[in-house]
């Protein structure tokens, strides 16, 4: 078994055996040893939102407290907020580890101080999954394109939307949500570009995903043109690229690229 092979194999090992599992994306909800968690279960929507505070910053150094209420509740009020925290803590300490004896050592939450980071070691994240997977599928893309194929479809069958959907408003999430839409959408295309010579239908359908997510994702309109002329469907070829024209006139008033326009002139010359 390769690196890659056995990365892969970790990665779906630790979904099965995580006492936690989380999934961000598409909708938000928490598995406790197989369990769902409600609404009653985390007693607050704010221990909910520390909670999704903490997992979206797990890379990054402990916290101190008065920068996580800064960036979570920066309009609630001074004199309130504080209780506001410790009462989401106590929240997030209680959905996960119910059993926990009162003033023990949390499992999850690990507190230096006034700083707080969320620990890792037992939970799985379909995100942080589908990232590590992307990253495997890019790193393995020239040297072993079947591997690729492989983690690039993992990662995908995770995505079932949006990262953290009922953070929609929320400045805090806004930055990952893009992001991770942004290594998304290039898995799709990645992998559509991958499979375009062997299995067209395959290429059309994952460019449709993208599309899904993103209407003006251009990528998604020229591989999808290249796969209906291999397919000998020129009807839908040229279809396609007035749709991409219709898409991105429309949304930013702009052409499609020089690459596009060349798909074309090859759909029509055909």
């Amino acid at each position: 078994m390769n690196l890659a092979e056995n990365q892969i194999t970790t990665l779906l090992q630790k979904h099965q055996e995580a006492l936690v599992q989380v999934q961000t994306l598409g909708n938000f909800q928490v598995g406790r040893e197989g369990v769902l968690l409600t609404s009653k279960d985390w007693g607050r929507d704010k221990a909910v939102q520390l909670f999704q505070f903490l997992m979206m910053v797990r890379h990054r150094k402990a916290l101190h407290k008065e920068q996580i209420i800064d960036r979570l509740w920066p309009d609630d009020d001074p004199d309130t907020v504080e209780q506001t925290f410790k009462v989401a803590l106590h929240g997030i300490n209680k959905a996960l580890e119910p059993q926990r004896k009162s003033h023990s050592e949390a499992h999850f939450i690990t507190r230096v101080g006034l700083t707080y980071q969320l620990n890792t070691a037992h939970l799985w994240i379909d995100a942080e999954a589908l990232e590590t997977l992307i990253t495997i599928g890019n790193q393995t893309l020239v040297d072993n394109p079947s591997m690729a194929k492989t983690a690039f479809r993992e990662a995908l069958s995770l995505y079932k939307g949006m990262y953290l959907p009922d953070r929609l408003y929320e400045d805090w999430a806004a930055d990952e949500r893009e992001r991770l839409q942004v290594l998304t959408l290039g898995a799709y295309i990645t992998l559509a570009e991958l499979v375009l010579t062997e299995n067209q239908m395959e290429s059309i359908q994952l460019c449709q995903q993208a599309l899904l997510i993103d209407a003006a994702w251009e990528d998604a309109y020229r591989i999808q043109m290249e796969a209906y002329l291999l397919k000998g469907n020129r009807p839908m070829a040229i279809k396609t690229y007035q749709q991409c024209q219709k898409v991105l006139d429309e949304e930013m008033g702009i052409q499609p690229l020089p690459e596009t326009k060349k798909v074309y002139r090859k759909v029509i010359d055909a």
